[in-house]
């Protein structure tokens, strides 16, 4: 067993073909785009490598690639966050313990030799990006911007000596059927411009890279307190505005704004699951036909997926996270999409996960990030017990309420 960086472009090719071989019995995995795995992993071109620093590592069996893992250090994150957690993520891996161990131990030392007192993963590269470990809801293929992963690897990690840290769900919410969602959400919606003049609209598509800057901003503050989070650059800002432009669809991109000031005080971004269509791109490749594949099966899409919704903190009691809720059932009544998922909600955030279920959400899928102490007196992050942490089952009565939570 030899676990060794990757050093030029060879091995960059062998890191990012990994999965492709991985998955190829694994009918619900959906491979990525290749050149956008290469241009996130691309130190020149991500603007996260601005502030951060990160190896990649290959973890090879007599010859033959096994298994591969990234380390990074995000000074961001430390600074923002007040800690020194150092990072793994794009864990991939055979059902082979020793592997997975030696891939872990490479990049513990290397973010050990960068001062940090604990490993914290998967994150590739952070929260903002796809992140966590899939370990339950391996049923359904992965929405857009999410990971479906091998059942084996939470037990590899584990046998790595990674233990929990934190837990994120993803609920399923279908909004056709307003009777199933309690009154009192459409009761806030109503009062949000009469009682607050708050106005909700939608995006402006043509000014996409300064509506994502007020997404953004609302982004970056409601989003603060959470664990693991870190806020995005400018220069992240644009690239993601960049990124997104080809997926966006202004009746699920949202704004609410105080119009006398122009301040932003909440936004929702929902991406139709493109997901649908790039699992019939053969081997993550746009050419030669690919590019054809997207656009001829684009409008077969019909779910999508709630990527953030937010209100700054000084607003959160005027109904606006309702009024947003109520345009995601405007918007549903006049496009092919009629539902999808939300985005991962951390089970120690109560309230949203609340709101889900009185929304009449179930959970579907559970995403886990794992650490690892590397010096003595580190304290854990690990998230409390709570409501919604352990494995929950949620059924929820005809009035919205949650009718019984069960192991």
């Amino acid at each position: 067993m030899l676990v060794r960086p990757v050093r030029d472009r060879g091995d960059l090719r062998v890191f990012i073909d990994l999965p492709y071989r991985l998955y190829t019995d694994a009918p619900r995995w959906v491979p990525p785009l290749r050149t956008l795995v290469r241009q996130q992993l691309d130190r020149k071109r991500n603007p996260f490598f601005r502030h951060a620093e990160a190896e990649y590592f290959l973890a090879e069996r007599d010859g033959r690639v096994v298994g591969r893992v990234s380390a990074h250090v995000d000074r961001n994150l430390q600074q923002f966050q007040q800690n020194r957690w150092g990072l793994f993520g794009w864990f991939e891996c055979e059902d082979d313990q020793e592997a997975a161990s030696a891939l872990i131990e490479a990049a513990s030392a290397w973010v050990r030799e960068r001062g940090c007192d604990r490993v914290v993963g998967p994150m590739s590269f952070t929260t903002n990006d796809e992140c966590g470990l899939l370990v339950a809801g391996f049923d359904r293929p992965p929405i857009v911007l999410t990971g479906w992963h091998h059942p084996y690897y939470g037990a590899l990690l584990e046998g790595a000596g990674l233990g929990k840290a934190m837990d994120a769900l993803m609920w399923d919410l279908w909004v056709q059927d307003r009777a199933r969602v309690h009154p009192a959400i459409w009761e806030m919606a109503g009062k949000v411009e009469s009682e607050h003049g708050i106005v909700c609209r939608h995006f402006v598509k043509k000014d996409l890279e300064a509506e994502v800057g007020r997404f953004l901003e609302v982004y970056n503050a409601a989003w603060e307190r959470n664990w693991g989070f870190v806020p995005l650059s400018e220069d992240e800002v644009r690239a993601y505005a960049k990124e997104l432009r080809p997926i966006l669809d202004e009746h699920w991109a949202m704004i609410a704004e105080k119009p006398e000031t122009g301040e932003v005080v909440g936004a929702a971004l929902t991406l139709p699951d493109v997901n649908q269509v790039l699992a019939r791109v053969r081997g993550g490749r746009l050419l030669p036909l690919g590019w054809l594949t997207l656009l001829r099966h684009r409008r077969a899409i019909d779910r999508v997926r709630v990527l953030a919704l937010g209100v700054k903190r000084e607003y959160q009691h005027t109904g606006v996270a309702a009024r947003l809720y109520e345009m995601h059932y405007e918007s549903a009544e006049t496009t092919p999409q009629k539902g999808g998922e939300t985005g991962w909600i951390l089970e120690t955030n109560t309230a949203m996960n609340k709101a889900m279920a009185g929304m009449g959400g179930t959970i579907t899928r559970r995403y886990r990030f794992y650490e690892r102490l590397l010096e003595d007196g580190a304290q854990s992050s690990a998230a409390p017990g709570g409501e919604f942490a352990g494995d929950w089952t949620h059924e929820v009565a005809g009035d919205g309420s949650v009718a019984k939570v069960e192991a």
